[in-house]
């Protein structure tokens, strides 16, 4: 039996109407949506939907040519997302594993470490998680937890967090001579957009969970943070894992400039698949499919 194209058509815009409706249900769980409804001027200066939207799906797509090339050659590569509370890191994750094979890119978020694992090496946990080849690890957060958090709050000695600067940099290179491209991410937000956002979490039922005590104190020790993150990027800036800054201020740019950004970091071409062809399916005349109880059936109710 042959397919007719046309026939499919409808439903093939369907799909794509639906794969742009993921998209814009995560765009509504921003925050600038909820200011663009309540009339707030500071939006003047946001992007365009049209052009992030075009811009996003464009990037999307490369990000698919990239999978592939880095699967095709077997590249082992890490992402390493840092930034303040709220700053949108989460945000630019999603955008990048939207439309990516979770076998392939997958995204390392650590809790904090339980007893046993406060007796290990510091990095140990962390090497679990790092990719084979074909493989891309996005670290939400990660070993530079040493540096922000347990410095500011206190969760590590001064001792342990100069251990950390010295070994930071030969675990990098390390790294990066056994084949990974390490690459980190900074997202910058000031201090005005942080208050911002903690106030759009604290008053929206579905962001709530997003603010810890953790992220309540680290408002207070703004500074505290400032200074850490300055001594951070000076002592582990190195040319085999450089720190690249990302303007978060405005969240939509930011995706953008981080995604079109990662892009340039990893030459690669497209990678030639064979053709499809769907096969045909076997039909046994014999074959009688047997009735389910209607109470198996999930209620409709929409």
């Amino acid at each position: 039996m042959t397919d007719n194209l046309s026939e499919h058509i409808p439903r093939l815009y369907a799909d794509m109407i639906d794969s742009f409706d993921e998209e814009l249900e995560m765009e509504m769980d921003d925050d600038r949506l909820e200011r663009l409804l309540s009339g707030d001027d500071r939006l003047a200066d946001s992007m365009d939907r049209r052009v992030y939207f075009r811009e996003l799906l464009r990037l999307q797509g490369e990000l698919v040519k990239l999978q592939d090339w880095v699967v095709a050659r077997k590249l082992k590569v890490v992402v390493i997302f840092e930034g303040r509370d709220a700053a949108g890191k989460g945000g630019a994750i999603k955008r990048i594993t939207q439309r990516l094979n979770p076998r392939v890119c997958r995204v390392a978020a650590l809790p904090a470490p339980n007893d046993r694992e406060q007796t290990q090496w510091y990095f140990q946990r962390y090497v679990s998680h790092l990719p084979a080849g074909g493989e891309i690890v996005l670290f939400d957060r990660s070993w530079y937890n040493r540096a922000g958090v347990e410095r500011v709050m206190g969760f590590c000695t001064d001792e342990q967090h100069e251990e950390f600067f010295r070994d930071v940099p030969e675990f990098e290179k390390m790294l990066a001579r056994s084949g990974i491209v390490l690459i980190k991410y900074w997202f910058s937000i000031s201090d005005d957009e942080q208050h911002r956002r903690f106030l759009m979490r604290m008053h929206d039922p579905l962001k709530q969970w997003k603010l810890s005590p953790m992220d309540l104190e680290s408002r207070r020790r703004w500074e505290a943070y400032t200074k850490a993150k300055e001594e951070m990027i000076e002592r582990s800036h190195i040319p085999e894992a450089r720190w690249w800054i990302v303007e978060g201020v405005d969240k939509k740019r930011a995706r953008l400039n981080c995604i079109s950004h990662l892009l340039t970091q990893i030459p690669y071409d497209e990678v030639a698949h064979e053709p499809i062809t769907l096969p045909a399916r076997e039909h046994h005349p014999d074959y009688t499919r047997n009735p389910l109880p209607s109470e198996m059936f999930v209620p409709t109710l929409y």
